[in-house]
């Protein structure tokens, strides 16, 4: 007798293969059987009328704390998401040194809030993993953070590094992988990840492709250098030989209305070239990031109290708003502020709460006050904590990427702040029913190829990812009439609609449309091939 039988749901297996009907077994927390006349089980699913496909993986993850503060991890289990992958855009938790928490903590409190008496008891990768194994709702990889390797090495300096620093950084990356890491991620236009040279990148990919990692990096510019930053990420990979995963792959910003194709291009012909490429893109036209992330990258120098006294100053604050309203940041992706897109998604200060939901324009309408004013206040009154919605997405760039055969799904969502942006809860089930049911932009079966199969594959996992014999049973059972994204803009913490069960390890995390109190998830450590 096995654990579990699922009876009469129509495999999607995750190869992109039309789906079949059959039962499919399940034991200690693997798939042990598919076909028809399976032995007696202990328990049986009725799944007639649903779609039986392996869980979703979210490639672009913020719950590096929320995941361990609040392991119920309802946002994502609820969708369909059995494996997540942490670590995302060149800043997180491990490895770190006692003031580089601090630090990191403080910087990126808007994506991960500041959980009340959280236990940071770790220091390297394999401790941050080791936590995870505790026991979280899904399943987790985790990419170590190229930022807060040159925050630990460098300082936060807009400099070179030396010989000597960038040796140690890469000793300190070797050490990640070796403990499980799946490759490295950077965020190129925060601080101070985006102080490191192409030639840093490269010498630092190259450890990453020595264990046969990845390299996900969030690059220089989404908007008016987008192509340019795009191939540089594209001649690190050329030049390190590792494999490149181009993470929330977007064309943002109005210099690039219209030119997906463009980009999907430069995709063609590096894979023509042998370049080992993948990419995610969350299904949605709004972006969201910090408050204090269009800020120029010089105001940041020297750590958060230093780019505190630089908002004060006067001088500072003068040639600030000039170079967001007239010439253009790097932290804006090149591109003049406009404050009509900038929407305050979450404030650290209850004070601030009525900001939430309001463009820093409509704000300064309200009160009488230049844009750039309200935008200072905010950032002092918060302790750089803000969270933002930019609305500077294009549609016909959205579809164009998300056909692409190198796209999986991320969601990049940050789940803390009073509304953050519902692809924390929707993603998933935005793919199967607006994209794939409404639109008709993917078909159902390459759609759920594009989110378990083909990122399982980048992951270089060989048992998940697919309803295979030998497979982990991380199973997500939809109805493919009536799945959607209930969250929205406006309401961002609603549970999807349509996803009845979700199995991670075999074992029910949502349950009859219920979740569970069950905690089977645990990281997920690649073996280094070297």
């Amino acid at each position: 007798m096995v654990d579990l039988l699922i009876t009469g749901g129509t495999v999607l297996d995750g190869t992109g293969a039309a789906g079949y009907v059959a039962d499919v077994a399940v034991d200690a927390g693997h798939i042990v059987a598919i076909g028809d006349h399976l032995p007696a089980a202990a328990r049986t699913i009725d799944a007639d009328g649903l779609v039986l496909a392996p869980g979703f993986i979210d490639m672009h993850a913020h719950s590096d704390l929320q995941i361990l503060a609040n392991p119920e991890h309802t946002a994502k289990v609820s969708q369909g998401v059995t494996l997540e992958v942490l670590g995302q855009d060149g800043l997180s938790f491990a490895p770190v040194d006692t003031p580089t928490r601090a630090a990191i903590r403080r910087q990126i409190a808007g994506w991960n809030g500041e959980p009340d008496d959280f236990d940071f008891s770790w220091s390297d990768v394999a401790g941050y993993l080791d936590r995870l194994d505790q026991g979280i709702a899904c399943n987790a990889a985790y990419l170590v953070p190229q930022g807060t390797l040159r925050m630990m090495v460098v300082g936060t300096e807009n400099r070179p590094a030396t010989d000597t620093e960038l040796s140690e950084m890469k000793r300190l990356l070797a050490e990640g992988l070796e403990q499980g890491a799946v490759g490295m991620s950077s965020g190129l236009t925060y601080t101070p990840g985006m102080f490191a040279t192409t030639e840093e990148l490269v010498e630092l990919c190259t450890v990453v492709a020595r264990y046969g990692g990845y390299y996900s990096p969030h690059q220089r510019s989404y908007g008016k250098g987008a192509l340019d930053a795009y191939g540089e990420m594209v001649e690190v990979a050329r030049r390190s030989g590792c494999a490149l995963h181009l993470t929330h792959a977007t064309m943002n910003f109005e210099p690039n209305r219209g030119r997906g194709g463009d980009l999907l291009a430069m995709i063609d012909q590096a894979l023509a070239d042998g370049v080992d490429l993948t990419t995610d893109t969350y299904p949605y036209l709004p972006g969201a990031t910090t408050l204090a992330a269009i800020l120029p990258s010089w105001t940041a120098e020297g750590g958060p109290d230093a780019l505190l006294a630089r908002l004060r100053d006067p001088a500072d604050r003068e040639q600030i708003t000039y170079e967001l309203e007239q010439v253009g940041t790097d932290g804006c992706h090149g591109c003049v502020t406009d404050w009509r897109t900038i929407e305050i998604g979450g404030v650290k200060n209850p004070a601030l709460e009525g900001a939430v939901g309001n463009t820093v324009a409509q704000i300064a309408a309200d009160l009488g006050k230049p844009p750039a004013w309200v935008f200072f206040d905010l950032l002092l009154r918060d302790d750089l904590a803000s969270t933002i919605l930019q609305h500077v997405g294009h549609e016909e760039n959205v579809r164009a990427i998300m056909q692409h055969p190198t796209h999986t799904g991320g969601s990049d969502g940050i789940l803390v702040g009073s509304k953050p942006h519902p692809r924390g809860w929707g993603t998933f089930p935005r793919y199967l029913a607006h994209y794939v049911r409404e639109l008709g932009v993917l078909e159902l079966a390459d759609c759920v190829h594009h989110l378990t199969g083909r990122p399982a594959r980048r992951l270089r996992l060989t048992d998940r990812g697919l309803v295979r014999t030998g497979y982990h049973a991380d199973l997500v059972l939809f109805d493919a009439a009536t799945v959607r994204d209930a969250a929205t803009f406006a309401n961002p913490r609603q549970q999807a609609e349509g996803i009845p069960w979700v199995l991670v390890g075999g074992v029910p995390v949502i349950e009859n449309g219920d979740r569970t109190d069950a905690l089977p998830g645990r990281a997920v450590r690649r073996t280094p091939t070297q």
